[in-house]
């Protein structure tokens, strides 16, 4: 079913279009841990772009055990790159704010900055953010809100975990990077442990409608109607009023 030369090549030359139309002559910036949804994401860009007009953000909080991955990456691709460690800022944060904080609070408080740490190195870098989020997880909610779930663009959206794999290793990037088990990096488990399924069966139901298990099924179904909001506009009240601008 899936054409990875031609949804590689279209993903290529609908970023060169962004770019006309978005910011022409700006770059890429975007966060890279390691993984394989930055690692693709920042592989076609700069295929689309050049690697000079792509830049990395790592952003550890304190020490980050897989930082070696991101600098594969960086150093695989040739991309420019920064190292901004988000811990003294996280920390601060969670001290200034005058109640405990969840735990979830806790664990959504280190996309959410780091998203701010990188539309400041865009901005002062004449960039455009790029959202490194696919299609599976966005399906099921995975993802955090102003957090990665933000950018200016989003070349992976519409592609699930499976295909941009594909794309991946189609463009040559180390199958360390693609095949690196999928974790947040937030709360010690992987994608999978926090979901309750494998992106395998995610994959297949969202492409096929097959699903074997009617749990799971359920717990999907479950998921995406529970975070649609999450790839909507943001509601707003229109009161009905001519504008004439």
């Amino acid at each position: 079913m899936f054409d990875v030369k031609k949804a590689t090549d279209e993903c290529v030359a609908w970023i060169r279009d962004f770019f006309e139309e978005n910011g022409k002559g700006c770059n890429a910036v975007l966060g890279i841990s390691g993984g394989k949804d930055s690692s693709v994401a920042a592989a076609v860009c700069a295929e689309a772009l050049g690697k000079d007009r792509v830049i990395g953000v790592l952003m550890p909080n304190g020490e980050q055990p897989d930082i070696d991955m991101a600098h594969l990456l960086c150093d695989h691709l040739g991309i420019r790159n920064v190292t901004v460690n988000i811990k003294g800022s996280y920390d601060a944060l969670v001290a200034a704010i005058p109640q405990e904080l969840s735990d979830q609070s806790r664990i959504n408080l280190g996309p959410r900055i780091r998203m701010a740490t990188v539309y400041a190195v865009s901005q002062s870098n004449n960039g455009r953010v790029v959202n490194t989020c696919n299609l599976s997880e966005d399906w099921v909610g995975y993802s955090t809100r102003y957090g990665d779930a933000a950018g200016d663009f989003s070349p992976l959206s519409h592609l699930t975990v499976a295909e941009v794999k594909e794309i991946g290793r189609f463009l040559g990037l180390p199958d360390a990077l693609i095949d690196k088990v999928p974790s947040d990096g937030l709360c010690g488990k992987t994608d999978e442990d926090n979901l309750g399924f494998t992106y395998a069966v995610l994959d297949r139901y969202i492409r096929t409608g097959e699903i074997d298990d009617p749990a799971t099924k359920e717990l999907i179904d479950r998921k995406h109607r529970q975070n649609l909001f999450k790839l909507q506009l943001m509601p707003s009240f229109d009161p009905g009023l001519e504008v004439k601008a």
